[in-house]
């Protein structure tokens, strides 16, 4: 077990960094303490053995090592740049504490598979679900306020520093560029946060719509449009057909679903905000689906545009989606895939930031939607598995494979097997077993996890966590070139 050394010297060097950051204190403290706690369960595996199920624990221990050096990275920043931008910087790295704390808990259950029982129990009321999610919640509520309070103080003191140097014109720019930043990040932090908001019914007089209504998208059987809920920016779904079912039916399929939705909430999945009825008792009433606003559109129209992305800001977006996909397969067992995953089902918001939509109140959606045959679905998707043999049961390596598609796109903004018939695509993925090209600028590492993605036996591909936790060591890397 020599994995056990370093991984006790990156977990004491962690512990020590989090206590030197400046801001986003209590979650990187919150976080030092479980990395202490899984540092305990460590040296029991390393005095006792790996137990009954070492290929498992020896899992765990490999994850849990690339978790602890993704999560140094993300702390040094906080203690490495200048007092200013790590503040700013703090702010945008907020978020990637939630998919930390989730990897760690992910090491936790695995490692614990080689404990005492009464070991077990401690690392199980530290790691346990709803208490680790209050003091989440406890500590980002704390975090945001003393932020809050830095950047109004800090944003005096620039404004100050760029009165007296205004002869100096690249000191005069980059200090414009702080206050833009801060003024940015305050504002931000003065509107309603998402998270805190329920999914629940919206009143028909609780949206309002830009005037002229204007259509955003549209399907065989629904129109979006953007609207205002709430103070927020929202994408309105509205059916455009006749709907069978009553408001009474779908009410009460949309509140059974509803504490369902709320374990999927994450920066990295489109938000949804609810459903509404308009015209209730009328002979035609309209069906909404009340959800969080994409202004760049899908990721497949994104990749489609002209404009060549630079790598650092693909490393992002394959990241983002990544992350949007981990939330959905570490989730509770019934729902751990999303069952089509496809370039068009990630969405693109402010910043190319990248969230996982297209299964949004499953339930009540299908109940809204008419029964017609469905098209056969792309075979550009499909795993190998299910190309050769169509009751080949859908799992998270099918999906897996699927997504390595997707990054494929991202890599290369080009459509995967562009004009190959599906007996085409079948010949190529299942007889040659080849996969399409990547460009000879992609850099090696990443190079490496979309072909494992796409790898023909499933055992080669990775799960979604360690694909966070790779991609996240790259794009780090790209962000600081």
């Amino acid at each position: 077990m020599d994995i056990i050394d370093p991984i006790l010297g990156i977990a004491e060097k962690l512990y020590a960094l989090c206590e030197e950051v400046k801001a986003n204190k209590q979650r990187c403290r919150r976080l030092a303490k479980r990395v202490a706690s899984l540092a305990d369960v460590v040296r029991a595996v390393q005095c006792h053995g790996l137990g009954r199920q070492p290929e498992l624990v020896q899992r765990g221990l490999q994850e849990l090592k690339l978790t602890l050096e993704v999560a140094e990275k993300v702390v040094c920043k906080y203690t490495s740049s200048t007092y200013l931008r790590r503040i700013v910087k703090a702010h945008n790295l907020g978020d990637e504490f939630e998919t930390l704390n989730e990897r760690l808990n992910d090491a936790a259950q695995l490692l614990s598979l080689a404990l005492q029982v009464e070991q077990r129990e401690v690392i199980e009321k530290v790691f346990d679900n709803a208490k680790r999610k209050k003091e989440d919640v406890k500590d980002r509520t704390s975090d945001y306020e003393e932020l809050q309070t830095s950047l109004q103080t800090l944003a005096k003191e620039t404004q100050g520093t760029k009165e007296s140097v205004n002869a100096v014109y690249d000191t005069v720019n980059q200090t414009n560029k702080d206050v833009k930043d801060i003024k940015c990040i305050l504002e931000s932090l003065r509107k309603p946060n998402i998270p805190l908001l329920d999914i629940r019914e919206i009143g028909p007089g609780e949206l309002t719509y830009d005037v002229p209504i204007k259509l955003i998208m549209k399907s065989c059987n629904s129109e979006v449009f953007k609207g205002e809920y709430n103070k927020f920016t929202v994408a309105i779904k509205r059916y455009t057909y006749p709907v069978n079912t009553s408001p009474s039916q779908i009410r009460s399929i949309f509140n059974k679903e509803v504490e369902t939705m709320k374990r999927f909430e994450s920066p990295h999945i489109l938000r949804m905000f609810g459903i509404c009825v308009q015209n209730e008792n009328g002979l035609t009433p309209n069906y909404l689906i009340v959800m969080e606003y994409c202004e760049k559109g899908s990721l497949r129209q994104v990749l489609d545009s002209t404009r060549k992305l630079p790598w650092y800001r693909k490393m992002g977006m394959c990241l983002d989606a990544a992350q949007g996909l981990y939330r959905l397969h570490q989730s509770e067992e019934k729902f751990k895939v999303h069952g089509c995953i496809t370039s068009s089902k990630f969405l693109v918001a402010a910043g190319y930031r990248v969230k996982l939509g297209g299964f949004e109140l499953a339930k009540t959606e299908t109940s809204l939607k008419r029964n017609t045959n469905k098209n056969s679905s792309s075979s550009i998707y499909v795993s190998p598995q299910q190309l050769q043999n169509v009751n080949h049961p859908y799992d998270k390596a099918c999906e897996i494979y699927s997504f390595g598609i997707v990054l494929w796109e991202i890599a290369t903004q080009l459509v995967p097997f562009k004009d190959c018939s599906t007996q085409s695509i079948h010949e190529k993925v299942c007889q040659k077993k080849m996969m399409e090209p990547l460009p000879n600028d992609c850099p090696d590492h990443l190079r490496e996890l979309i072909n494992a993605c796409r790898s023909y036996d499933p055992f080669y591909r990775p799960n979604a966590g360690v694909l966070v936790d790779k991609l996240r060591k790259l794009a780090e890397q790209y962000e600081d070139e």
